[in-house]
């Protein structure tokens, strides 16, 4: 009994869920963000040598020869490191001219020409985590010249802020300290120059002070957790952490499980298959970190996989989270529970995680939040698989993944 109540506690969750995801009351209502935002940065190709105009035009090119575009993914994000290492004698942020010798905004002009977007990177302290200017004391002006500069998305780290003490850390873990008054003067900055430009903002907070209990009055999106390094154990952890707070994400502001590492010859397939599957139903931002010159084709294709970003895309926006089937054992806290489900707009999605172990999962739709007695069609994502039934029966490897639309419209 005490199993089958949890499963029934999970249902009325869904229905709040559904409920908060359906609006925008308790998010920036500025018309963007509405969906998680897809695309590439540029950190964990090469660093800070990736901060360049060649590898924006180069990735973005990539977008239309590889077909990234045609699935969905627009934004061209660089990230730390773009610009000179002081600002100019106005206060300004100044483009290293090495790395940008035709300036960001003819970058940005290209870049929109193909149908595309482009990001860029700061930090809510006085120095970047590379230790290059950060936007402390310098919001609207940094905000201003990104409006003038076209830019449409705006990632805002966390290092350098303020700690306990005098000094300035580059990463401060302290939990009493309150980051929300950084990340409210920047979002503040951004509103001021919505009349030129609607940015994009990303909050890079690494899921400080419960950022997904309050992040929706501040940005499209928030990290949720430490970064991700790109190993097995980091996925895990990401993951873990997204499957417990799906009730916070919504149209509007999003849970950001941080960058993709598929395509970067460190995961296996099956693990990239359940990094990806996993980001998706959990409506994170799908931002690939891979050099698209060099990506394996079977991690191409993950990335590819038109009907993962079109759950990801589905426009009630709400999040993939666990449920427990009846005889189910209960989650463990750091470890990804086998059983997520999520509600969409023509159907719920379905997932069997094998990240604790291989297995036979399954389910009696029944049991599923979202669907109820009956019988119903259903999909998975990746074979192709297809059948029909009041329940659902499938062998999923070990770290690996299976992805089921299941359809309630006829």
């Amino acid at each position: 009994m005490a199993v089958l109540s949890t499963a029934k506690l999970f249902s009325l969750g869904y229905i709040v869920h559904l409920t908060l995801a359906s609006g925008l009351n308790r998010r920036l209502d500025d018309g963007i963000g509405l969906t998680p935002h897809l695309g590439w940065s540029s950190w964990n190709v090469a660093q800070c040598d990736a901060a360049s105009e060649r590898y924006a035009l180069d990735t973005a090119n990539k977008f239309v020869e590889l077909g990234l575009r045609e699935v969905g993914y627009e934004y061209v994000n660089i990230d730390d490191c773009w610009s000179l290492r002081e600002r100019d004698s106005s206060g300004n942020l100044v483009p290293d001219p090495e790395k940008w010798p035709n300036g960001i905004r003819a970058v940005v002009d290209q870049i929109h020409e193909l149908g595309l977007k482009f990001g860029l990177y700061g930090c809510a302290g006085q120095m970047t985590c590379a230790s290059f200017p950060g936007s402390e004391d310098h919001e609207v002006q940094d905000a201003q010249l990104l409006a003038s500069w076209d830019i449409d998305f705006w990632k805002h780290d966390n290092c350098f802020t303020p700690c306990t003490g005098v000094e300035r850390p580059q990463t401060c873990w302290v939990s009493s300290v309150d980051t929300r008054p950084w990340y409210a003067t920047m979002r503040d900055a951004l509103a001021s120059v919505r009349e030129t430009k609607h940015i994009l903002f990303n909050i890079c907070q690494w899921g400080r002070n419960s950022v997904w209990t309050w992040g929706y009055d501040y940005g499209h999106s928030w990290r949720i957790e430490n970064d991700n390094w790109g190993d097995w154990e980091s996925v895990v952890r990401i993951a873990a952490r997204a499957g417990t707070i799906a009730e916070y994400s919504g149209p509007g502001g999003f849970n950001d499980l941080d960058m993709l590492f598929v395509g970067n010859n460190i995961l296996t397939e099956a693990q990239e298959r359940l990094h990806f599957g996993i980001w998706a139903i959990a409506k994170s931002p799908l931002v690939i970190g891979a050099d698209l010159n060099t990506i394996p084709e079977s991690s191409l294709n993950i990335l590819l996989n038109q009907a993962l970003v079109d759950i990801n895309q589905d426009e009630l926006g709400a999040a993939a989270s666990y449920f427990v089937p009846p005889g189910a054992p209960e989650p463990v806290a750091g470890e990804v529970y086998p059983y997520w489900a999520g509600p969409l707009s023509d159907g719920v999605v379905v997932a069997f995680a094998g990240a604790s172990g291989a297995g036979t999962f399954s389910v009696n739709f029944s049991d599923v939040p979202g669907l109820g007695e009956g019988s119903f069609s259903w999909r998975e994502v990746y074979t192709g698989e297809e059948g029909t039934g009041e329940s659902l029966s499938f062998d999923v490897a070990q770290d690996d993944v299976a992805i089921f639309k299941i359809s309630t419209t006829s």
